[in-house]
């Protein structure tokens, strides 16, 4: 029986890769990945000799029928995303999900590790008892329907953020969420990290008086 493991990367410290996911990079037959390059740096780091084959939301129905041919095969497969865990506001969900409905033979494996969403509401100081993951966000259509709904949850949510829309977003949480605590983390493990708690107000006037600090990938949560 074919194995296909689905194995978390780290989302910024290289140090935050686990020892099963090095030994399970180590003994599949391919490993697929979004960007090549990106988990090349990976696998060069912890000497892990093996194919790659690129594999992302672009990727085409032929992409996904030679991974189907190889686990019919038997070869063992590993699924990572640049960063993080894989399905979790990835392409790599739909491939899983096929797999699970299509190839019910092949054991589908979780090698657990970092992920944004848990790393930013452990120093949050917001909730944790019960939280709610959007993604990311909706470029236009919806958003405002969203914020309502933050606005009205009784538990954090939880979305991520571009550099690039982070005050549209900080000034959306403003006037629909006044009195509730938005928390920032910003470049999370990595040499930038930060992880700032106050007001959608304060935020906003923080990153706006600090333009430097705009940058980066964020993590939003609002209690």
């Amino acid at each position: 029986m074919s194995k296909f493991y689905v194995v978390a990367t780290p989302i910024g410290n290289m140090g935050d890769i686990t020892l099963r996911a090095i030994e399970t990079l180590k003994s599949v037959d391919l490993v697929l990945c979004e960007n090549t390059r990106e988990t090349g740096k990976i696998l060069q780091k912890y000497s892990i000799q093996k194919p790659t084959m690129s594999y992302h939301a672009q990727s085409k129905l032929g992409k996904t029928d030679k991974i189907f041919e190889l686990l019919r095969s038997g070869k063992d497969l590993a699924l990572v995303s640049d960063a993080g865990t894989p399905g979790i506001s990835d392409p790599g969900a739909m491939l899983v999900s096929k797999i699970k409905t299509e190839l019910r033979d092949v054991e589908v494996i979780p090698i657990p590790g970092a992920t944004a969403v848990i790393t930013a509401l452990s120093a949050s100081g917001l909730p944790t008892h019960e939280f709610t993951f959007l993604g990311f966000l909706p470029h236009k259509k919806g958003r405002e329907t969203l914020f309502k709904e933050i606005a009205q949850s009784k538990r954090t949510v939880v979305f991520y953020e571009s550099p690039h829309r982070i005050l549209k977003t900080l000034e959306s949480l403003q006037k629909f969420c006044p009195d509730k605590k938005v928390c920032l983390a910003r470049e999370l493990t990595k040499i930038y990290e930060e992880i700032k708690t106050g007001s959608a107000k304060e935020m906003l006037e923080y990153l706006t008086k600090n333009p430097v600090k705009q940058k980066g990938e964020f993590t939003v949560l609002v209690a």
